[in-house]
Formats: C-alpha cells, structure tokens, sequence
C-alpha cells in the first residue's frame, strides 16, 4: 500500500505540477478520514533549485529520500539538462517496484531514463510529436489524458496531472478516497469519456452556457432512466441542440456521462455498503445485476465482486 512520496525537483522545475504533487499527496485529510503519507520534496544534494517561473524554492531533502519511497514523482520542466543522479533515482526506483509518476513534460525525464521504452505514455499534446521523435521505442498515446503501463504513470499537460494523481488515488486507496481528496481539490473525482488509466476524450474548452446544473440534478437521480428527450425538455432545448451542446461542454454523450457516473456511484457503494449486487444495479440505474456486471467490468476490467473484494476491507479509509 502506497505510503511514502518522494517529488524530484531540480532547475527549472514548474511550480504549478510541483504544487499539484503536493495538494494531492502531500495534503494533510485525515480529518475526513483519510491516510496521511510520508511525503517530501527532494533534490540533487538537497539544494535550492530554480523554477522554470524565475524563483527558487528551499529543498529539504537530498536523492537519498526517494530511495524509501513507494511513489516517485517528477513534475513538469526541467529542460533537457535532467541530471545523471535523478535517471539514477529514478531507474533504482523503478527497478525494486516502487511507481513512477510523471505530470506534464516530466514524462521526458522518464524517457532520458528509459522507463518508457516499449511502455505507451503520454505528455502534454504540444509535445507528443517531440516525444516520440526523442524516444522512438516508447509508444506515445497523445489522445489520451494518463497511461498507466507497469507501474510507469504519465500524465498529460495541467489539469490531466490531477486526472493522474486521482487515477492513483483511486488504484490504492478506493473510489471513495479519490472522490473525498476531488471534492477538496473542487474537481471531478474522473472525468468522462472512457476507462480509468485510458480517458480519450479530454473535456475541451467550450463558449456554450454551462448544463452545471442539470449534470448535478442527474447525479442525484441516477436511479431514473433519462433519454436525449427528457433530458432536452429539462434544459429547454431541441434535442438536437441539447445533444450537440452536452457533448461541448463534457466531451462524451449523455449515455456515456450517466453511464460513468453510475458506475463511480457503484464503486462507492460496494466499498462502503453491504448492499447487494442487485440493490446496487438498482440504485445507480442500472436495473439488473447482469447490466452493472457489464458496465462495470467495461470500464473498470474487473467485476463488482472482484472491487468488493479489493475495497471492502477499507474500512478505516472509507469516509461517509
């Protein structure tokens, strides 16, 4: 169980991804019942280092700190002068099992060590190109927001960071977990269009009025069934213009979100309920066992059992 993080950073680190680190996994939540982890900020003899924003920051922690850690993560920036002593951290790492993390352009730091050859991998989609050109034996998926590939997890530009560090969160910890540390962070525990470590739609940036609103009236109501129409006539729309403006401001179709959404609420319900598979599939909407079976194994590739059986024991992670 992941419980010790260790952050590289060294000149030219940039400090929005190194401030993502620490918000996600260096945040103190255990007031809402959450575990507290060992977490610090290292770098090459425990010096001061630059931003790629022109300030420095104070390093506490010299390489040797991320010799005990679970999780070793690398922020964006850096340059192309990464040095010998952080691919080293990194490549030890990695080779007694702990997990890498890279947010951003520090996949390219992944690369100079050669975590990513014959792994798929992403970065932020000004960049891929680049990527794949410096490093023609990594299999980059530039659609995609995170790759999670043998305990190598890349992450897209900015926001697609959260995205990742949520993904682990989830991975290690359970869904309700993740969405207590995405409701502090004011973001949504996952965002929609796809399976968990593969979300090939990132949501784009849209000018329509926002269907906030009725996104959240739907979460509420998950145990109705909601067609294209119904959905339309609520939001004062044709269902044309309503079907193309959801899929503006979210990235997927209605089905697909309330299908997502159904499926996180699964997950929280098998963690923290005895409830059975059937009442669930109710709940959330889906109606029967063998329909949540589906939908849950699509995109999550394993059973509600199988989750039960992973998550269940959580009990002092689990919040209400």
């Amino acid at each position: 169980m992941l419980s010790n993080v260790a952050v590289l950073a060294f000149d030219g680190v940039a400090p929005f991804e190194l401030g993502v680190l620490h918000e996600a996994w260096g945040s103190d939540r255990s007031d809402e019942g959450l575990p507290v982890l060992d977490f610090a900020v290292c770098a090459p003899g425990g010096r001061p280092v630059t931003t790629e924003a022109g300030f420095g920051i104070t390093v506490e922690h010299d390489l040797g700190r991320a010799e005990e850690a679970d999780l070793i993560a690398v922020p964006a920036g850096g340059g192309a002068d990464v040095p010998d002593c952080v691919l080293d951290t990194l490549r030890a790492g990695h080779e007694r099992g702990a997990r890498i993390l890279s947010l951003c352009t520090g996949a390219f730091v992944l690369g100079e060590a050669g975590l990513l050859d014959g792994r798929s991998c992403t970065t932020h989609w000004r960049h891929s190109d680049e990527l794949a050109r410096r490093f023609p034996l990594a299999r980059v998926e530039p659609e995609v927001l995170y790759v999670d590939d043998d305990r190598v997890l890349t992450s897209a530009g900015t926001a697609a960071g959260i995205d990742a560090c949520l993904y682990l969160w989830r991975q290690e910890f359970g869904a309700a977990a993740a969405s207590t540390v995405a409701r502090r962070m004011v973001v949504p525990p996952q965002r929609a269009g796809g399976q968990a470590q593969y979300i090939r739609t990132p949501v784009p940036d849209c000018d329509a009025e926002t269907l906030g609103p009725l996104l959240v009236w739907m979460t509420t109501h998950l145990d109705e069934q909601h067609t294209v129409e119904s959905l339309a006539r609520d939001a004062s729309m044709s269902p044309r213009t309503f079907a193309r403006r959801f899929r503006a401001e979210t990235g997927t179709t209605p089905h697909a979100w309330i299908t997502s959404q159904r499926v996180l609420r699964a997950e929280e319900l098998l963690e923290t309920t005895d409830q059975s598979v059937d009442r669930i599939a109710e709940e959330v909407g889906f109606g029967t066992a063998a329909m949540l079976r589906h939908h849950f194994t699509k995109a999550r590739s394993v059973s509600p059992q199988q989750y039960r059986r992973t998550f269940s024991s959580l009990d002092q992670r689990r919040v209400s």
